[in-house]
C-alpha cells in the first residue's frame, strides 16, 4: 500500500490570519482513525481545521479501491485563540485526546510549517509520509510553485528529495524536486 503521487489534500486555501492576534496552529492528537470525524466535527463548530489527506490504493481480495488516508496518522491542526471557551470546544470534541505539547496545554505550531505543507498538498507534485528526521543539510526550494519551501534535503541515487516537518507532532512529508533549484536555508 503504497501512497501514490501527490494526490489529495482537503480543500486548503492558505487564509489571512491578521484578524486572529492570539491565534496560532497546534496540534490535536486524535483517538485512532478519528481524524476524519474530528475534522468534519470542528467544522460544523466553526473552527478553522486542517487535515492534510494522500491517496492510497488499498487491495482486498476480491477488490482494488483508492482510499484517502490522513497523511499524519493520529493528527488534526486547528487555528484557534487563547479563549478558554473556544478551546474547551476543541477539547470537549468527540475523538479528540488533547492539545500535543506540555501536559496537554498545547504548544503552537509555527504558521511557515503549517503553509509550507500547505503548499506541498497544493502543487502538483508527488509527496508522501516520511519518517521525520533531524539529520542532514536544511534548504530552501527556489522558484516554481514551491518557491521559499523549507526542509531537509535527501540523497537518494540521482534524484533530489526534500523533507518538510512538523516538529511539535514529529512527522515529515517527502516531496520530489528535480528540476528545482535550491539554496541552504
Amino acid at each position: 500500500m503504497q501512497p501514490s503521487v501527490g494526490d489529495i489534500s482537503t480543500a486548503v486555501q492558505p487564509c489571512d490570519h491578521a484578524a486572529l492576534e492570539d491565534a496560532n496552529w497546534f496540534a490535536l492528537q486524535t483517538r485512532a482513525r478519528h481524524e476524519k470525524k474530528v475534522d468534519a466535527q470542528l467544522a460544523k463548530k466553526g473552527i478553522e481545521v486542517f487535515l492534510p489527506l494522500c491517496s492510497q490504493m488499498h487491495k482486498w481480495s476480491d477488490r482494488q479501491r483508492l482510499v484517502h488516508q490522513p497523511l499524519f496518522s493520529g493528527y488534526v491542526f486547528v487555528y484557534i485563540g487563547a479563549s478558554p471557551d473556544v478551546r474547551k470546544s476543541v477539547l470537549t470534541t468527540s475523538g479528540v485526546c488533547w492539545l500535543v505539547g506540555n501536559g496537554g496545554v498545547g504548544l503552537p505550531i509555527p504558521e511557515k510549517e503549517i503553509q509550507d505543507l500547505q503548499k506541498i498538498l497544493n502543487s502538483s507534485l508527488p509527496y508522501s509520509p516520511f519518517p521525520f528526521l533531524r539529520v542532514g543539510q536544511r534548504v530552501r526550494i527556489r522558484g516554481g510553485c514551491l518557491e521559499g519551501v523549507e526542509g531537509i534535503l535527501l540523497s537518494k541515487d540521482t534524484d533530489r528529495t526534500v523533507v518538510v516537518s512538523v516538529e511539535l507532532v514529529r512527522r515529515s512529508v517527502a516531496v520530489r524536486i528535480n528540476g528545482y533549484d535550491l539554496e541552504k536555508a
